[in-house]
């Protein structure tokens, strides 16, 4: 039995590039030259146990949330205490995370990657690529739906959370709220996936407890997000825009509550179904 703690914190510090820029630009219409700033992106190679698993264009912001989070919202591991190590290396806009990851981890990721290894003419890889699209992810027990006194003016609030949004736009935000209806983190990258990554990893490595609280996303509410929540145990998450069809299936089928707050209308509570 390893007895390595969960890992709370990289082993070897990255220095990372500023989250944003200011670059020139000129009018299109009289030329007048000027600055603005930008939000930078790099690409995050990262490994588990010397395996390549993925590269992901990221936020050079909160690379170690975001590296938790990722892991566990993908499902490669279940918990932090599977993450032994993870050491950052590169500079520039090509950097590396080599995670340790448990044994038992290891295993299931490999058999993962084995399953879906194959030429796209083989006519099962295609029907393995969509279990993993499409897993069996536990049904969470149910919970309350939040006051709705929680979500007043809630678009307005969150600014405070977005400051690299609201210093050069370009990026998506998720929040955390607990169960108090207060607003305790957020996390922003300029991927939608990613900014709830990081904020599940936060969450995780600061081993604050969801119970009763909701999650917060400030993008399209898609499948790929209502399964990231669902293997961290939210059972509510609230979305600035619409969700997609297939989102709300799941979220129904998986007792998670999921509501839509629209600029200009009330709360919409998609999950659970209300009774006619």
């Amino acid at each position: 039995m390893n007895s390595k703690p969960p890992v709370c914190a990289a082993s070897t510090p990255l220095a990372l590039p500023a989250a944003s820029n200011t670059y020139d630009y000129v009018q299109l219409t009289d030329d007048q030259p000027s600055t603005t700033p930008l939000a930078e992106e790099v690409a995050l190679a990262i490994a588990y146990n010397g395996l390549n698993q993925a590269v992901m264009l990221v936020s050079p912001t909160d690379l170690e949330d975001f590296v938790v989070g990722f892991s566990v919202g993908s499902g490669i591991v279940t918990e932090p205490s599977d993450i032994y190590d993870i050491r950052f290396s590169g500079s520039g806009s090509a950097l590396h995370a080599d995670l340790e990851i448990s044994s038992r981890a290891f295993w299931n990721l490999k058999n993962q990657r084995r399953q879906l290894a194959g030429t796209s003419g083989c006519g099962l890889c295609g029907v393995e690529a969509l279990e993993q699209a499409l897993p069996e992810l536990s049904v969470l027990p149910g919970a309350p739906l939040p006051p709705a006194a929680w979500l007043e003016g809630l678009r307005q609030r969150i600014d405070d959370y977005q400051p690299l949004g609201q210093h050069c736009g370009a990026v998506h935000a998720a929040l955390f709220m607990d169960a108090q209806g207060r607003l305790l983190m957020g996390r922003e990258d300029i991927g939608r996936h990613n900014a709830l990554d990081k904020l599940i990893g936060a969450l995780l490595r600061e081993r604050i407890g969801t119970q009763g609280g909701l999650a917060i996303v400030t993008s399209r509410c898609s499948l790929e997000l209502i399964q990231k929540v669902l293997r961290a145990g939210i059972q509510t998450l609230v979305s600035l825009s619409a969700p997609t069809g297939l989102a709300l299936q799941w979220a129904r089928r998986h007792n998670l509550n999921l509501i839509h707050l629209p600029k200009h209308s009330a709360p919409r509570v998609f999950s659970p179904v209300a009774e006619k």
